[in-house]
């Protein structure tokens, strides 16, 4: 897709899940003439997230059918996660 200007109809079929793709046509339809653009740039942000998601799914799924670990490379990010939440509840947070 990175070749060929995002569209309505692409960005809707990007979208994949019916429903969301509904909510996507359902805010462009309604959104005044000043905040079409504002409207589509965040669908067509959320479009490329999406497909990115699926690309990235089908590469892990690939290298697990090679019967490579596909998370080898990620970084455990349970440390960081704890020690953040350990802040935020020092702050009082609830």
């Amino acid at each position: 897709m990175s070749e060929q200007p995002w569209t309505i109809e692409s960005i809707r079929d990007a979208l994949g899940n019916p429903a969301l793709a509904q909510r996507f046509l359902g805010e462009i339809n309604r959104a005044p003439a000043h905040e079409l653009l504002q409207v589509f740039a965040k669908w067509e942000r959320i479009a490329k997230d999406t497909m990115g998601a699926v690309q990235r799914g089908r590469e892990m799924a690939a290298a697990e059918a090679r019967g490579e670990d596909p998370t080898v490379d990620w970084d455990d990010a349970t440390d960081r996660v704890l020690a953040d939440a350990d802040r935020i509840r020092s702050r009082g947070a609830a």
